[in-house]
């Protein structure tokens, strides 16, 4: 692995990014100086700094169908304030209609972002922080959240219930590795789920960054365990922080996952058998990057070269190349 390039604007850590679909090479990131730098990796500097916030920024999305809309936590453009605790991550669905917001009290606003009003409030899921939230592209009445509850929760929240709740902490008698929960509880980081032009790469999966063991999990569309991505096929030795799957390339083959281990794996999990208990295949892990410094983000851009880019706990994000 070469030396990576790197993008320099951030005054304080740099938290996430995300990566244009419609302008190749466009990307956005936000940082704990309360910025977003936009790049456009053809060039050498940052396109623009915008100084949207006297607070750190965690989460950021573009608007999907128009991406001149950037999607803020913080942001003072067009201000939501349904949240009562700090928010933790927005999402926004395909159609541009609905945005997700988790925080802190466990709580999920679903807005109406057309008609700019709160549209439902998604409740008794989680029992703790609520970390991470993404729609579920095939099902447009669904979302999923994550939390440090250890749970994964699957809504309708037209209805604003539960469909289906899967409970990490609880003890796994399939995974040889559950023993460790008692050392580091199953969190849920960040979860990720495929586009739907990724569907025949990746199938319905959602993919879990988990801060046990079992590292970085993946399900089928009806939240039953399929395989686990932990040290016995060389997966993350600490937390797993995010997942992505790679729009370069055959879009959704590849699953990118960064950790609190200072390193950001690359799986091709069509190499894996399908069974169900870890282990088996070591194949699975196509590429390790050794880094200096945790992760605390990652995207991919639909490019064939700089399309990996990771923010670690430095000002300065860094843009890989991945073959």
């Amino acid at each position: 692995m070469t030396e990576p390039r790197r993008l320099r604007g951030h005054k304080a850590t740099a938290t996430c990014c995300i990566a244009s679909r419609d302008r190749s090479g466009v990307v956005a990131t936000a940082g704990e100086d309360g910025c977003i730098c936009l790049f456009d990796l053809r060039c050498k500097d940052a396109q623009h700094i915008a100084e949207v916030a006297q607070e750190p920024i965690s989460s950021l999305s573009f608007n999907p169908g128009n991406e001149d809309i950037m999607l803020v936590r913080g942001t003072p453009f067009k201000s939501y304030t349904y949240n009562k605790e700090e928010i933790n991550q927005i999402s926004c669905n395909s159609k541009a209609a609905f945005l997700a917001s988790t925080d802190d009290g466990g709580d999920v606003k679903i807005i109406d972002i057309r008609q700019h009003c709160l549209y439902k409030t998604l409740r008794a899921g989680h029992s703790s922080i609520c970390s991470s939230v993404q729609f579920i592209p095939w099902r447009s009445w669904e979302v999923i959240t994550g939390g440090l509850d250890s749970k994964l929760v699957m809504w309708d929240f037209s209805k604003g219930r539960p469909v289906k709740i899967v409970d990490f902490g609880l003890p796994d008698t399939k995974n040889s590795s559950s023993g460790a929960q008692c050392l580091n509880p199953a969190f849920v980081h960040a979860i990720a789920v495929p586009d739907v032009d990724m569907l025949d790469k990746s199938d319905k999966i959602c993919v879990v960054a988990r801060g046990d063991a079992a590292g970085t999990g993946i399900l089928d569309e009806n939240a039953r365990k399929r395989l686990h991505l932990d040290y016995s096929v060389g997966g993350h030795a600490a937390a797993v922080s995010c997942v992505a799957f790679s729009l370069f390339g055959e879009k959704g083959k590849l699953i990118i996952s960064g950790g609190n281990d200072k390193s950001v794996k690359v799986w091709d999990c069509s190499k894996y058998d399908g069974a169900v208990q870890t282990g088996g295949n070591s194949d699975v892990l196509r590429l390790n990057i050794n880094l200096s410094k945790k992760v605390n983000w990652l995207c991919t851009t639909p490019t064939d070269s700089e399309n990996l880019v990771v923010c670690d706990t430095t000002k300065v994000v860094k843009v890989y190349s991945i073959s």
